[in-house]
């Protein structure tokens, strides 16, 4: 998933001069031949060789300590797992170099959680932070204070506009929506409704989920002529009793509903229920490559889910850190990732590559 770069020594082998003469020609050190410092360049084009930033830092001499503040992985929710993988990745390749990372968790549930470790998070000694802005009340409040104290902070799994954050790492949530809509019309009949599934104890402050449910239903304003009903249902919980009296309450009022998109990662609880009940018809589309939503597309509950990539997030996240904390380069603000469209067919794929 992470392309290799070329080095100087991959240039030196195609040009057949020695490491130290490429090393002359890309940094401008010595005399050498014009026909030899042409094709050295020739070959740093072909092979699309980039400076080495890495053993640039190696100049410093200042620790750099990073924090990250991710919600905790659950049984129910293994989503948040993968995380932490992209981040011991990126750590093992920045071994030589003075940087620490201390990794704190919240409950993804609970905004107090939230606000207990920012609290605590905020009295250490840090230069950075990598950071899941959940819940987008606590989490302006927090990042004003890391502005006002001028630490950099970088967004994974979404981000808030409102604030100044240094870079996001992510899939773009507005589009991802309107794939998930994209999607959704082209399994459901015209003469059928589809469902929106938010699963959320407070859910005006659950940005992501938000901004996805717009995206989706921007996709059908734009196809106003599909005469359709898009429906909306907020679940507080995910309590199977929960679960059960809010899809019944809907299903008795629209009995057409022939589609369901679940804004977040708990589309197999709504598979549940549909299997459980006889609604084995029904197209349920949602995210995130957990066991169990995994589970349920290798055998026909989940039509498709859409994939985000979460190791890669925080991979990349840690090395953005490092870059400007090291060398003050600023990293493109907004670093999207593909939407991975996820089915029986190819979800091996998407696993065994991660």
């Amino acid at each position: 998933m992470f392309s290799k770069k070329a080095r100087l020594k991959d240039i030196a082998a195609r040009t057949g001069v020695s490491i130290g003469t490429v090393d002359r020609v890309l940094h401008g050190r010595g005399q050498v031949a014009e026909k030899t410092r042409e094709k050295v360049l020739k070959a740093a084009r072909e092979l699309n060789y980039s400076p080495n930033i890495m053993a640039r830092a190696l100049k410093t001499r200042k620790g750099i300590n990073i924090i990250s503040m991710l919600p905790f992985p659950t049984t129910e929710n293994s989503f948040w797992v993968k995380h932490p993988e992209g981040m011991e990745k990126a750590m093992l390749e920045l071994d030589q170099f003075p940087v620490s990372l201390r990794q704190y968790t919240f409950d993804l549930n609970n905004e107090k959680s939230f606000q207990k470790r920012a609290d605590e998070v905020i009295k250490q000694n840090f230069d950075g932070i990598l950071l899941a802005p959940v819940f987008r009340n606590e989490s302006i409040a927090f990042c004003s204070i890391l502005r006002k104290r001028k630490i950099p902070f970088v967004f994974v799994d979404n981000f808030l506009t409102e604030t100044n954050f240094l870079a996001y790492i992510g899939e773009n949530i507005f589009s991802s929506g309107r794939v998930a809509g994209q999607l959704a019309d082209l399994v459901t009949p015209l003469n059928k409704d589809i469902l929106v599934v938010n699963i959320a104890k407070n859910l005006r402050n659950m940005h992501h989920l938000n901004k996805r449910t717009d995206g989706f239903i921007s996709y059908f304003s734009d196809k106003s002529h599909r005469k359709r009903k898009t429906l909306k249902l907020n679940i507080p919980s995910t309590d199977k009793q929960v679960v059960k009296k809010s899809l019944d309450k809907v299903f008795q009022k629209y009995s057409d509903i022939s589609t369901i998109f679940v804004t977040g990662s708990k589309s197999y609880k709504i598979a549940e229920y549909s299997y459980g009940f006889g609604n084995d018809t029904i197209n349920i589309i949602g995210y995130d490559l957990l066991d169990n939503n995994v589970d349920c597309l290798k055998e026909g509950k989940i039509r498709f889910l859409i994939g985000q990539r979460p190791e890669e997030q925080t991979y990349r996240a840690v090395k953005k850190l490092f870059e400007y904390l090291s060398l003050n380069k600023v990293p493109d603000k907004l670093d999207y990732l593909p939407v991975d469209i996820v089915t029986s067919e190819n979800v091996d794929f998407f696993i065994n590559s991660h």
